[in-house]
């Protein structure tokens, strides 16, 4: 079971969601950097369960511990353990999963694979699995502040068939896409995602989107040229995010029904160095990156758990009817905007290091 991402710059996670604790390793991360709790929890707070009517009623105050790695407010060059207690967890929520597989969950696939189903709820494919990357993205995303300068945004683009206008060109700041409780920066299409959301839950339903990330200020040259494009490191990373169901980067699909003479980014003089006037290449030429923001889409699906009673079989194959217990998100969209965040960090803090590497 693969727990681990990154080559020189590496995060292990653990936990399950309804066990003690969830955390994450991060070994690889330079020495003497600024570093303190308050820098994680910031991003662990916009991720943590509870914050509007539009997410899941689950009580988790997800405060982290640094459990080593930290000296002083520096880093030590050592592994830093990060651990999160589960305070709400209700297994007792999950008893019906040990007979009847969920619709569309990892309960049959899980079973399949290891023999077991496990009793904390969803186990590693939980949603609280991911406070570990935010935990140990909010580490990479300080390192890649102070060492490159690069800021790292996402936001919520979609929800359903409700889409706002494309902002990827703009400045979006953190600030404004926490305004609004679905973490859209635009305004009114913000309004029209929460009600969206709201009829959902109160239909026993739940509804997917899509969620829209730039890096500003990565340098030129990170990713490699064939197997470890920055594209397909990015891609794995944002598909290993639990209901990721989708990725593109760029102009993407759209791009697709184009032509060549419509797609292609012309090169201009910026500043003194060679650029592109426009960026449909989503910031990555070849697997590497060319020095313009990398700008990426996730879709997300439905969340699978919904509050409908459903038709379907135990795992004798018997006709039964489920009616899913537990406290889950409508939409998973605004907590998952940190966590895109997060993923993006690791694959560029992990490239940003080798590439320092690969030059000296």
């Amino acid at each position: 079971m693969s727990n681990t991402i990154g080559i020189r710059f590496q995060v292990t996670t653990f936990g399950e969601s309804h066990g003690s604790v969830v955390g994450a390793i991060v070994d690889g991360c330079p020495s003497r950097l600024p570093l303190s709790a308050s820098d994680i929890q910031s991003q662990l707070d916009r991720r943590r369960p509870g914050q509007s009517v539009l997410t899941t009623s689950r009580n988790e105050r997800d405060q982290v511990r640094i459990l080593s790695g930290v000296d002083q407010g520096l880093t030590l060059g050592s592994p830093i353990a990060l651990v999160v207690d589960n305070t709400d967890s209700r297994s007792v929520d999950y008893q019906a999963i040990q007979t009847i597989p969920r619709p569309s969950h990892a309960d049959l696939t899980y079973r399949l694979k290891y023999g077991l189903t496990a009793a904390s709820g969803g186990g590693r494919s939980g949603a609280r699995e991911t406070i570990g990357r935010v935990a140990a993205g909010a580490v990479a995303e300080k390192f890649l502040a102070v060492k490159f300068g690069v800021q790292i945004v996402a936001w919520v683009s979609a929800v359903g068939e409700r889409e706002a206008p494309d902002m990827t060109g703009e400045a979006i700041t953190r600030d404004q896409v926490d305004a609004t409780a679905v973490r859209c920066p635009h305004a009114q299409t913000a309004r029209e995602m929460a009600a969206l959301i709201e009829a959902a839950k109160k239909d026993g339903d739940s509804v997917g989107g899509i969620i829209a990330c730039v890096c500003r200020n990565v340098p030129p040259g990170w990713g490699e040229p064939v197997f470890d494009k920055l594209s397909a490191l990015l891609a794995r990373a944002m598909l290993s995010i639990p209901a990721a169901k989708g990725f593109e980067i760029g102009a993407g699909f759209a791009g697709a029904r184009g032509r060549g003479s419509e797609q292609n980014d012309m090169f201009v003089l910026k500043e003194g160095r060679l650029g592109t006037r426009t960026n449909r290449s989503g910031g990555i030429q070849g697997g590497i990156s060319n020095g313009e923001p990398l700008v990426f889409r996730v879709a997300f699906k439905p969340t699978a758990t919904i509050a409908r009673e459903q038709e379907t079989v135990d795992y004798a194959g018997r006709p039964v009817k489920l009616r899913a217990q537990g406290r889950h998100d409508p939409c998973v969209l605004p907590r998952a905007v940190p966590i895109v965040e997060a993923m993006a960090a690791l694959v560029l803090a992990d490239c940003g290091i080798q590439n320092a590497e690969c030059r000296m």
